[in-house]
């Protein structure tokens, strides 16, 4: 894996966006935001601070468990990543992968087992995919956090396209996407890198403790307060009060 430039927080957390904004969570302010999410001004810290709170709506339980000194960057798959890349032990994969989380070792499960039922159902969804990137290219961006290049790292986001990338070949496993990958020391506490009870404990704790309200995930709060500062900014700079209304009412 080679490091290729620094990603910023709010481009990554605009990628992991995009890859969730067809989801249920969305549908009912869906249009509002399709700008926001698909044309996404990084420079903007309003629609920044938008993106998170619409991201934390589905998926703050998991940016909780990332360590806050993680540093991204953008990087390029090698052969020899295929050692080191693992889902996550979640869901399906849990019945696909066997004994081994390494992708390889699932996907060369997918082309040996006979699976039934719903993971018959999984993993043709999954050939399905793989044969579409055979002859499109696909733009987005597969998320993975590690300690470091050389050790294992954790599918945090494109389970699905990875898997069915190297079902693909080994070409398109690494050239079909961009790849962002975020790197801490303090990774193997994290639940989604590493399983273990005290991880599991914390991510428990943090998770009912936002299972009524996650103030991260209030959309409408971060709209007041965008609101507010855009009046605050007009009167200050000696626009009426009419005014002030008026643009305010307008980023509602």
């Amino acid at each position: 894996m080679r490091r290729l430039r620094k990603a910023t927080l709010a481009e990554v957390i605009a990628e992991f966006l995009k890859c969730e904004f067809y989801r249920e969570e969305f549908h009912a302010d869906r249009e509002s935001f399709e700008r926001l999410v698909f044309e996404a001004d990084l420079t903007n810290d309003d629609e920044n601070a938008l993106r998170r709170a619409l991201l934390f709506r589905r998926r703050g339980h998991m940016w909780r468990e990332v360590p806050s000194d993680t540093q991204w960057w953008e990087v390029e798959l090698e052969p020899d990543d295929l050692n080191f890349v693992r889902v996550f032990p979640r869901a399906q994969w849990r019945k696909i992968a066997g004994e081994s989380y390494l992708l390889r070792d699932i996907v060369t499960r997918i082309r040996t087992v006979q699976f039934t039922g719903r993971q018959r159902d999984f993993v043709s969804t999954l050939q399905g995919l793989s044969y579409r990137l055979r002859s499109e290219h696909d733009h987005s961006a597969i998320l993975l956090i590690g300690v470091d290049e050389q050790k294992p790292v954790t599918i945090l986001e494109g389970n699905h396209r990875l898997t069915a990338a190297l079902l693909a070949g080994p070409d398109v496993f690494r050239h079909q996407f961009r790849a962002l990958c975020g790197f801490s020391p303090n990774m193997p506490h994290s639940c989604w890198y590493e399983t273990n009870l005290q991880n599991l404990w914390c991510y428990g704790r943090n998770r009912l403790r936002n299972l009524f309200y996650d103030r991260d995930a209030d959309v409408s709060r971060v709209l007041r307060r965008i609101s507010c500062s855009s009046r605050a900014t007009i009167i200050d700079d000696g626009i009426g009060d009419v005014a002030a209304e008026k643009m305010a009412e307008g980023s509602k």
